[in-house]
């Protein structure tokens, strides 16, 4: 058995080989030993304490220590060996690199729960719709600029020289800038939105082709929830060159239609069209005072009744539109009067 573990495998025996392993697999175990006691045992004893900070704490020191306890696993494995002077120093440079990322992970991580518990309470308090919009911008910088400081200083602790790659930054910039022009383009279209205020959560909107109600503003776009319940992602560029009809502050919703009937109509019964119409107007709860009926032109192929009508701001449009369309579909067809379509009479000579 000694001789075995005796013999030399890339400049190392078999029983320092077996040491390392030994040390990587104990540290695999005992992070999952950990993972359960901070599942099973901690958290239990969180759960009967008044405040909420000793939860955060544990549900944000969960993974990152056992992740810390496998790379020191690795690192007093490797420590076990004997390896090339290239090989030792660059492992070295990566778990002093993951070390940073592993604590820049946990702040982070710490960082953004406090914000949702703390800091997202009191602002959904307020009346003012501006703080909703930019808390998640803020949540999003503050992280970008954790990971960045992060990052600096992980390449700081294994030997790069940060200063030198800064100004390589900035020689690189204005190529940067360049392949980051749409980038830029939605900054500046958030910046709009938060300005001249087109738009905030919450409010129904018409834009490129889209109409929904919008549930997120974001740093490079926002998202509308259509009316059939898709999502749908728009670049906040589009905001600067487009037309955009803001259907929740319009007072009322204008709704045109021009019906059509028959030639055979007779002029009484045209009156009792007009009639009827300014009787379902009034009759709808939903729709405004302000209705307008009128015979309005001899059509090539029909009589022409325009017939205009505001859904009230808290009226549910779709719904209105339907019942005032049933109802002038019921009335005329009990009334006997036909609704006409495109037709054509053809004289022929004998």
């Amino acid at each position: 058995m000694n001789e075995f573990l005796s013999k030399e495998f890339y400049s190392n025996t078999v029983g320092e080989w077996f040491m390392a392993l030994l040390y990587i697999a104990g540290a695999i175990v005992f992070s999952k030993v950990i993972f359960w006691f901070f599942k099973k045992v901690l958290r239990g004893f969180t759960k009967k304490s008044k405040t909420k900070l000793d939860d955060i704490l544990i549900d944000m020191l969960e993974e990152p220590l056992v992740f810390a306890i496998v790379v020191a696993g690795f690192k007093l494995g490797v420590a076990q060996l004997t390896l090339p002077e290239v090989v030792d120093s660059a492992l070295g440079k990566v778990f002093t690199f993951l070390i940073t990322v592993n604590v820049t992970w946990l702040i982070a991580r710490v960082l953004n729960s406090l914000l949702e518990e703390y800091v997202r309470p009191l602002i959904q308090k307020t009346e003012s719709d501006l703080d909703d919009q930019l808390y998640p911008i803020v949540k999003k910088c503050m992280s970008v600029i954790v990971w960045s400081l992060g990052i600096i200083v992980g390449l700081n602790n294994v030997g790069y020289d940060v200063g030198a790659l800064i100004a390589g930054l900035g020689i690189g910039g204005l190529a940067l800038a360049m392949a980051a022009q749409d980038s830029v383009s939605n900054f500046f279209g958030g910046f709009t939105i938060f300005t001249d205020k087109p738009f905030t959560l919450g409010q129904r909107v018409r834009i490129s082709g889209y109409d929904g109600t919008v549930v997120e503003i974001g740093v490079r776009s926002f998202r509308l929830r259509t009316l059939d319940g898709t999502i749908v992602t728009i670049p906040n560029s589009t905001v600067t060159d487009s037309v955009i009809e803001n259907v929740t502050l319009e007072p009322a919703r204008k709704i045109t239609l021009n019906l059509g009937l028959v030639y055979e109509t007779t002029p009484e019964q045209i009156e009792q069209a007009i009639q009827m119409l300014k009787n379902i107007a009034e009759a709808n709860s939903s729709v405004d005072d302000n209705y307008k009926v009128a015979f309005t032109q001899y059509g090539d192929f029909a009589l022409g009744i325009l017939f205009v009508y505001y859904i009230k701001k808290e009226g549910d449009i779709l719904q209105t539109q339907t019942d005032i369309n049933l109802e002038i579909l019921r009335q005329f067809n009990a009334a006997g009067l036909s609704f006409a379509f495109p037709s054509q009479t053809i004289y022929m000579n004998n």
